[in-house]
């Protein structure tokens, strides 16, 4: 299977956060959308290793933050390459928290959506979630960051190396996750947290 032929899907940006008690976290998603109209239903799929779908599982509630075309690579960083088990990753962040007190962002999105979970799925490396909008709100009148947006003008290229050294390993930078060998298959998914071959950097010898 060419995986490649997945990326010509057409996607957006979301930050999905949730609670548990005082505890909060958010982590980055490709994967929302309306799968209902009366009553209005969001369907959200969430890496199983991440952090954020444990709160949703106890708590039942989440929020849904529609990013925009100004976030910058370093608030994707901050909510989407590290763990919010042991890192606040709201710090230093522009944010509100919904009736329910789930957090969403206040900057960088144009959208926001709370909702309470009617339904979940294990699909392996994902849950997918189906909430029920309990409101919503337009923050903003940015267009929406779309994932092909975010490759091809946010994310920073790759720097340059000495031609010198060589390729002898890949980490994951979501959850630090080490392949050995100079090449990392196209279709490799990291067997820790799920993310794509995309998501890993070279480590030079």
């Amino acid at each position: 299977m060419d995986r490649k032929a997945l990326y010509n899907l057409e996607y957006g940006v979301f930050l999905v956060a949730s609670k548990d008690g005082d505890r909060i976290n958010g982590c980055i998603t490709n994967t929302c959308i309306q799968a209902a109209a009366n009553p209005v239903r969001l369907a959200i799929a969430c890496i199983n290793g991440n952090y954020t779908p444990e709160l949703i599982k106890k708590s039942g509630l989440f929020t849904v933050s529609v990013l925009d075309k100004s976030v910058s690579f370093d608030t994707i960083r901050q909510f989407g390459m590290q763990s919010g088990r042991d890192t606040d990753k709201f710090a230093g962040q522009k944010y509100a928290l919904d009736d329910n007190g789930v957090p969403f962002l206040t900057e960088n999105a144009n959208a926001v959506f709370s909702c309470r979970v009617t339904g979940s799925t294990d699909l392996g490396s994902h849950t997918l979630f189906i909430g029920e909008v309990l409101d919503a709100k337009v923050l903003s009148g940015e267009k929406s960051l779309t994932y092909a947006y975010y490759q091809s003008d946010v994310k920073p290229r790759p720097a340059a190396k000495a031609a010198e050294k060589k390729i002898i390993g890949w980490k994951c930078k979501i959850c630090g996750y080490t392949y050995e060998g100079a090449e990392l298959p196209a279709d490799f998914l990291c067997p820790l947290c799920g993310h794509p071959a995309e998501d890993f950097e070279p480590i030079y010898g």
